[in-house]
Order: C-alpha cells, then structure tokens, then sequence
C-alpha cells in the first residue's frame, strides 16, 4: 500500500453522509459506499498484512476505530429513520377510534336448554343425581316395566313412532324418560333419588301447547317410608324456585305406574292476557308392580315420581304463547334468549 488514508476524514465524511440520508434507501448506499466490502476502509483494513511492520498497530487501531464510529452512526440514523417510517404509515392508515366497532354475534343456548340447566341444579341442590339413557327403547322398558298392559292405547301406533326390527320385544322412540328410572333400578340398590331430563316422542297433533317431539325431565325417588307429603313438597318447593309464587293445581289423575296419581298445573297468562291452567306434571306414588319388575322389594321401599314438560316450564317462563315458536329455528325469536 503506497499511502496511509487519514481514517478520521473518512469517518468524518462517512458521518455527515448518514446523516444527510433523507430514507433507509439512502441510507444503505452510504453503508455500502463506506462499510461495505469494496469500500476503501474495508479494503485498508484487509490488507494490513502487507504494511510495513512498523505501520500494522497503528492502522488497524484507527481503522476499526473509525469503522466503529461508522457503524454507530448507521445504527443511530437506521433507528431513527425506521421509526419516522413507521410513524408515516400510521398516519396514513390512521383509524378513528370514534366510530363503532364491528358487532360479533356471539351464540346462546336455547331457551329449552337454559331451562334444563335451572332444572338440573334445583335437584342437584336436594340430592338428586342426574341420569340419561337412550331416544330408541325397547317396550319392556318403555311400557312393560311400568306396569303397562299389552293393549293400553299408549301401546298404539296412533300414540307411539314405532321402529321395525325388533325381534323378541317392540322398538321405539321412547314416550317418555321413565325408561332411564327402569334402567336405574335395575343397576342400583335404593334409595334411590334421581332425575332424567331429555327428548320424548309422541304421536301428538302439531297446535300452540302440543309437539310430536318435546322435552321432559323426570324424577324417582325410592326410600323407606316416603309418602304422598313428600312428592307434594317436592314439587311445590321446585315450582317454587324455578317459577316463583304462582298458583298450583293438583288433582286426580290416573297413571299405569303411579297409585295414586296427580296432574300437575300452574296459572298461565297468554299474549291476549287470558288466564288459564296450564298443565307441567304428572305425578305420584310408584305402584309396587313396578318396583316388583325391577327386583325391588315393595313391602320394605316406597317412592315417588314425576314428570314436568320442559317446554311448557319454557313458555311460562318467558311467556311465549305457541311452543311452536321452539322449534322453527327462527332467530329473530332466539336471539331475544341471548
């Protein structure tokens, strides 16, 4: 190398050309004219082996020096620049904040399912447990173990969505949630205090308080000494508390699996503001044929069950006037639930 450059002009050079660089374009040629790899600095700093022995410490000392002081620079001004790009695109892309956000329609459940929920942990909170079983039953269970003779009307096509291909016993969509109460007994020793809410099936004309499909939840309850006193205060204490202080109706009834039984209503008023009786229960004390059918011994356990509509605990809830209106899947309804 013939001449030695004077490293402080050229870092001096080097920092006012930073910056002078108005964007990260202009900023980066500097680099390259300065630091890069063809860069006179970089060339004298890579050829130090060839210098005179005596030259060698003092090049390389001031060399890296200046590039140091480069390389300080070019960060400093890329900071700054970045940041006054970043603060440019902002206020291009500026959103006003005083208009309103987009709206998420968020999910809700069902009336009918908000209701089975209330349900539920009403009886949880007395000792009851929760129990499920199948929509397709078999007629021992559906009927036959609920001391329901071959030939009652409920045992007919006209009241009953009968399913070919049982063999040895009918098929069907289960009437009623009772079976999961069979199906209880049959796996546990009393006593016994359960509920069983789910899907039901009758062949019921469509009007404003009757579906071919709906909703029930019943309840058994199996112990030493219980007496019609207790299913009376069973139910009124759960009306109580999911429907408040409202009129209740019990009268006579008949059911093949209950001796005595009881029709369970409550007060309803309609959209046109008409009061009326509207029927949520059946209920009363097992009859000992049913215990019988299941192992139990009558002449020690006595118990109690019942069953309410979950619709129609849904319509006086919400006093809706057409249980229809569950079912269409109209959203303008359900959203009113959300």
């Amino acid at each position: 190398m013939s001449q030695i450059p004077d490293f402080q002009a050229i870092a001096d050079e080097a920092v006012a050309s930073i910056a002078a660089a108005a964007d990260l374009d202009a900023l980066e040629q500097a680099r390259v004219r300065f630091v890069g790899r063809k860069a006179p600095l970089t060339e004298v700093l890579g050829s130090i082996g060839s210098l005179a022995p005596e030259d060698r410490g003092r090049v390389g000392k001031d060399g890296n020096a200046a590039r140091k002081a480069i390389e300080a620079a070019l960060d400093s001004r890329h900071a700054t620049l970045e940041g006054e790009a970043m603060g440019s695109a902002l206020l291009a892309d500026r959103a006003d904040v005083t208009l309103p956000g987009d709206h998420f329609a968020l999910g809700a459940l069902h009336p009918i399912t908000q209701v089975r929920l209330e349900v539920e942990e009403i009886f949880l909170g007395m000792g009851y447990s929760v129990a499920d079983g199948p929509e397709i039953e078999t007629g021992f269970n559906n009927f036959t173990a609920l001391n329901t003779p071959d030939g009652h009307p409920a045992r007919s096509e006209s009241d009953t969505f009968f399913i070919a291909g049982g063999e040895q016993d009918e098929v069907l969509l289960r009437t009623q949630t009772s079976p999961v109460q069979i199906r209880t007994m049959q796996t546990a020793e009393p006593p016994v205090y359960v509920i069983a809410p789910g899907t039901v099936y009758r062949r019921d004309d469509v009007d404003a308080t009757h579906s071919p499909m709906f909703h029930q939840v019943e309840g058994l309850a199996v112990d030493e000494g219980l007496s019609f006193a207790n299913l009376k205060g069973t139910i009124t204490y759960f009306l109580q508390q999911l429907l408040g202080d409202r009129d209740v109706r019990v009268i006579p009834h008949f059911f093949p699996f209950t001796e005595p039984s009881v029709d369970v209503s409550v007060a309803w008023t309609d959209r046109h503001g008409r009061t009326d009786w509207l029927e949520v229960a059946g209920a009363g004390m097992v009859d000992p044929n049913v215990f019988a059918n299941v192992g139990y011994d009558p002449e020690r356990w006595t118990g109690f069950a019942f069953g309410f509509g979950l619709d129609r605990i849904a319509m006086i809830r919400h006093q809706i006037s057409d249980i229809r209106l569950l079912y269409e899947g109209d959203l303008r309804f359900l959203e009113q639930f959300s």
